[in-house]
């Protein structure tokens, strides 16, 4: 069979690297194009994977009707992921969205019109969606270890998006302070900011966790760093038929998680109606305590297998066999959680409690 055909495009996301490495590795797979408007954002790739000339484009339907890929990954700013997703799903190709899902409710409802609209199948990768701690964590949930889950407790983010590149290579602090007057992640027209970067993980997998139940209204607060037009610290809190959840990002955590883990640790803390389990990025295994157990006990964390392993191998399997993507690449999913997202942040901008956007 012919190897699936891959292009990565858009490289605002410093995630593109980590996704095109995966699909460089992957024995059935081929990248076939590279595309952004800046050469410069695209250099590490192009080395880095041994890109040739002729698959580096700069026009997304040059790219596309040249390269003609299978599946598209895009990193573009969170501002327009909308208007990515409708360029690529206009020309008929699958699509791999980094996360978030969207800026708005609004661009993430165009993004779903225009998928179902041109037939092309559209997954929402979140990077802590593969991380085996949660993934342990759901399969405890799916079987009752600790009833149905009331609270989601989510803590999550890093020192910040500049402090290091594709591949989590560290970035100095003197080129985090050059870069950062000019990022887009400091923009509030791009879709910047710590609540509109993590929030999403937390909403996203919270209600995964949940199996799919949404909030009946949100609060949140988000700090106005001086000088920034972005936030570098949001709390939400979620009200829900049974409880209360709390979800936090930060920029600026003591250290990043990947290499040691902060305080407060980065991760979930799941309440059910039996039991708790704790589920910290990277680490070794989960804690639970339950009814019959109520001393916690540490779990080692499943061992993930293919083809459910990384965002690229699992999109490439659901493609192969044409089956749905679950979870949290549901684009579905993704939408109960966009509402929790804006409703956040409507409510961090007029200081008050709002019921859940439809």
């Amino acid at each position: 069979m012919r190897k699936p055909r891959i292009a990565g495009i858009s490289f605002e996301h410093a995630h593109m690297g980590d996704l095109l490495r995966e699909a460089h590795e992957h024995p059935n797979a081929e990248i076939v194009g590279v595309c952004d408007p800046e050469t410069a954002r695209m250099a590490d790739a192009i080395r880095n994977f041994a890109i040739p000339a002729d698959r580096v484009f700069h026009d997304i339907g040059t790219c596309v009707r040249e390269a003609r890929p299978d599946l598209a990954i895009l990193c573009p700013a969170t501002a327009r992921h909308a208007d990515c997703v409708e360029a690529v799903a206009a020309l008929g190709v699958d699509i791999l969205l980094e996360k978030p899902f969207a800026a708005s409710l609004a661009d993430a409802d165009r993004i779903l019109a225009v998928v179902a609209k041109s037939g092309v199948r559209l997954a929402v990768n979140w990077p802590l969606r593969w991380y085996p701690a949660h993934v342990t964590a759901k399969r405890l949930i799916d079987e009752d270890a600790i009833g149905d889950v009331i609270e989601v407790h989510f803590y999550d983010g890093n020192r910040g998006p500049l402090y290091h590149r594709a591949d989590k290579v560290v970035v100095s602090e003197e080129e985090v302070r050059r870069e950062k007057p000019t990022s887009w992640w400091y923009k509030k027209s791009a879709g910047g900011g710590s609540l509109l970067d993590y929030l999403g993980y937390g909403a996203t997998l919270g209600t995964w966790f949940m199996k799919g139940e949404a909030p009946l209204e949100v609060t949140a607060v988000a700090d106005r760093p001086e000088g920034l037009e972005v936030d570098e610290h949001s709390i939400t809190i979620c009200r829900y038929r049974r409880g209360l959840s709390k979800l936090e990002t930060r920029w600026g955590a003591f250290t990043d998680p990947w290499i040691t883990q902060p305080q407060p640790k980065c991760g979930f803390v799941l309440v059910g109606t039996e039991g708790t389990i704790s589920s910290y990025d990277f680490e070794p295994h989960v804690a639970i305590q339950t009814r019959a157990h109520p001393e916690i006990q540490n779990l080692p964390v499943d061992t993930l297998e293919a083809p459910f392993r990384k965002p690229v191998e699992y999109v490439l399997h659901c493609r192969e066999k044409g089956v749905a993507f679950e979870g949290p690449l549901d684009p579905a999913l993704c939408r109960t959680a966009q509402r929790i997202v804006d409703t956040a942040a409507l409510s961090a901008r007029e200081g008050r409690t709002l019921p859940l956007l439809p």
